[in-house]
């Protein structure tokens, strides 16, 4: 297991991710330290498994749970209202939380490896900046400022992020298009 104060860069199916142990206030104030962040935007948290999400947000509507059963794992990112679980440090102070589970075998068996098994997350870069693009990018980057960079494969994201939904009121609403099409 990774201790919870780690910071972990990760490949994912979308784009490269930064994440912290959601429930470490430290290491996620150091991410928004690293990139450059304004903690008035908030991060979304990633996992493996629907089931270590679900405890961060309040209820999945009918329409929600058909986008989950028919597009995780893959590129698309749902917003929610969230639970006392999850913390304002995330969220930045807001109501919502966005979850997604990424198709990328190397990220899935990261979070195997991580208490709880959820990531507060996003993407790798320098704030305002693209986001890196490979490995040896990360590492030239980030190398020095992150604990661990993971992992190293031949993998090629396609670029695009991940479109995000609100399901918060009776129907979806599409905040960004991307990958996913709705």
């Amino acid at each position: 297991m990774y201790n919870k104060e780690e910071i972990f860069g990760f490949e994912t199916d979308t784009v490269w991710g930064i994440g912290a142990h959601p429930l470490c206030e430290k290491a996620v104030k150091k991410m928004y330290i690293i990139k450059g962040r304004a903690e008035a935007k908030p991060l979304i948290l990633m996992s493996n498994k629907i089931e270590y999400l679900l405890p961060y947000v309040e209820s999945v509507p009918k329409y929600a749970m058909e986008l989950i059963k028919t597009h995780f794992p893959g590129g698309l990112t749902l917003i929610f209202k969230k639970t006392e679980k999850c913390p304002d440090y995330i969220t930045s102070k807001k109501d919502t939380i966005g979850i997604r589970i990424p198709n990328h075998k190397g990220f899935c068996d990261l979070t195997e490896n991580i208490e709880g098994k959820v990531l507060a997350t996003t993407s790798l870069n320098y704030s305002g900046f693209p986001p890196v693009k490979n490995y040896e990018e990360a590492i030239l980057k980030f190398g020095e400022k992150i604990n661990v960079i993971k992992p190293k494969t031949a993998f090629i994201q396609d670029g695009t992020a991940s479109t995000v939904v609100l399901c918060t009121g009776s129907v979806p609403v599409i905040l960004r298009q991307g990958n996913v099409v709705i």
